[in-house]
């Protein structure tokens, strides 16, 4: 992974992702103390930076292998970033997705044209599922986080951020990242590294599944000891990726870990100050803002909000939260 590769694939998602802007609200600033800066991918195509990665992964493909068709594996997100990918390819697409995944993600990733194969996530290994079907099938599996190309795509989001905290005379601070796997959190880590050295990326997770943050702390891989059991879905991962801990390890500064009621209160402040919509696993980042501010150094944090797929009962509870 090079910063080479991520200015490639921007290239070639040019016109296609959309570029998101960093929002600033007053209100936001005064709980965290500094000025907030938000990064809200929660508008990007399918409600997540996902389709970034999805999209460049696939228009790398030869044009002979794309047309076989791709799988994947996701609760949601990436799932429907390959699904709308792959259609913009014109090429089919089988999403293997756990059966506990929000019923709306489910939903819409199938409505976008993919074949949904659902699995048990407390027995199952999607892995396995996913490696058995393109074998049998001929198809090339995209990778939610540790796929060069997804990284690549992921770290667009991070020459954005730097170009855009340039223009705000922003030169040093920490950019916080919903973490899973660590596609983007690492994406954006080396799109900094290149482009805004005095910004440093740090991962954030939900309470009970930091590996990331562990693994940082140990200086290994560390595995969360369950799978499921988060209202923040979308970024609860076995572990970091052998691709992607080696970069947060260089680049990243130390984790940050919040609750489900912060992530929900998060969530309701990112709507009714700035109108945006969060899903909790996307909110983490802001809710490490506000609600970790001791862990935070500086006068400016730049946050992810990665993804606003929520159904409607979970943002209700949201709102309730405050």
């Amino acid at each position: 992974m090079n910063i080479e590769m991520i200015r490639a694939a921007a290239d070639r998602i040019a016109g296609h992702a959309r570029r998101t802007p960093l929002l600033n609200a007053p209100f936001l600033d005064k709980i965290a103390g500094r000025r907030v800066w938000i990064k809200p991918e929660c508008l990007q195509h399918t409600g997540s930076f996902k389709f970034r990665g999805a999209y460049a992964a696939l228009s790398a493909l030869e044009p002979t292998v794309r047309a076989r068709g791709v799988i994947a594996f996701s609760s949601g997100n990436h799932a429907q970033g390959v699904a709308h990918a792959a259609a913009l390819h014109s090429t089919s697409s089988v999403i293997v997705m756990p059966s506990d995944a929000p019923a709306l993600k489910i939903a819409n990733t199938k409505a976008l044209g993919a074949e949904v194969v659902l699995y048990d996530r407390a027995g199952e290994s999607r892995e396995e599922i996913g490696d058995r079907l393109s074998a049998e099938r001929g198809l090339t599996l995209i990778r939610p986080y540790d796929e060069p190309e997804v990284i690549a795509g992921q770290g667009t989001t991070g020459l954005e951020i730097a170009e855009d905290a340039n223009a705000l005379g922003i030169r040093e601070a920490d950019v916080i990242v919903c973490c899973g796997g660590g596609g983007l959190t690492s994406g954006i880590g080396l799109a900094l590294e290149a482009d805004a050295p005095g910004l440093r990326a740090r991962p954030a997770e939900p309470e009970g599944f930091n590996d990331v943050a562990r693994s940082l702390q140990s200086g290994r891989i560390e595995r969360n000891a369950r799978t499921s059991g988060n209202i923040c879905d979308a970024i609860i991962t076995p572990q970091p990726g052998d691709l992607t801990f080696p970069i947060l390890s260089r680049l990243c500064g130390p984790g940050l870990i919040v609750s489900e009621d912060e992530a929900l209160r998060a969530m309701a402040h990112a709507f009714l100050r700035l109108k945006v919509v969060a899903e909790p696993g996307g909110a983490v980042a802001l809710a490490a803002a506000l609600f970790r501010t001791d862990e935070i150094v500086g006068d400016d944090v730049i946050v992810t909000i990665s993804g606003g797929n929520v159904d409607p009962a979970m943002f209700a509870r949201a709102l309730d939260s405050l």
